[in-house]
């Protein structure tokens, strides 16, 4: 699974106004140091592009990234909208893959904000190849404040695991390149003997399409 830095896989907003909106067509594409979702390392450096349609908070999207053996790609669409200080959304998501790196997860995803905190949810079914499918619950807590951020995420019931995740985010304006560098420490239950700190830059503009 992948680290939406959205990133990283993936939540659209979109402020409530009470008036219809026209179809917002947006592309975006990047490169990240480390390919690192939720906590767990994919890629040691990884190529990313993903396509958006957004209509009145209701958003539709693709995302993919190089994860060596072959792709990542995610499907996803909800809904999405504020109101005041307040955020919201709901919707699904399904990550693929080509080759054998992994196989399906699927999730739905729910999530709630105020100013600077947003709490997410993600309940979700992994294929698993072969073996039994498993079942996971992800929630996580994110603040946010002058482009400093701070997540603490964890898993449970068939997944085990926490990270932490902190760092800053802005945009370089001459070129409009967004640009992000975090640290992400994941505690064993999470990786095993895997790296258990991680430094992660990543890259990436957006298009507006229509």
């Amino acid at each position: 699974m992948m680290q939406k830095q959205i990133l990283v896989a993936g939540a659209l907003a979109c402020t409530w106004t009470g008036a219809s909106q026209a179809l917002e067509v947006t592309a975006n594409g990047g490169f990240m140091s480390e390919y690192v979702f939720r906590g767990i390392l994919q890629k040691e450096s990884s190529a990313y592009g993903g396509l958006d349609l957004d209509l009145n908070g209701f958003y539709l999207g693709t995302w993919a990234a190089d994860v060596g053996e072959g792709l990542e790609v995610d499907l996803y669409g909800g809904y999405a909208s504020e109101v005041g200080d307040f955020s919201y959304g709901i919707g699904a998501t399904g990550y693929f893959y080509t080759d054998d790196f992994d196989d399906t997860y699927r999730e739905l995803n729910l999530s709630a904000g105020w100013k600077f905190l947003t709490l997410d949810a993600a309940f979700g079914e992994y294929e698993n190849f072969d073996e039994p499918k498993q079942r996971y619950t992800f929630l996580s807590a994110t603040v946010e404040h002058l482009g400093f951020y701070g997540t603490l995420g964890s898993f449970s019931r068939d997944f085990d695991g926490e990270y932490v995740e902190v760092g800053y985010g802005n945009t370089f304006e001459p070129i409009g390149v967004d640009y992000t560098l975090s640290f992400i420490h994941s505690n064993k239950d999470l990786l095993g003997d895997a790296k258990d700190n991680t430094i992660v830059l990543s890259i990436g503009k957006s298009f507006t399409l229509k």
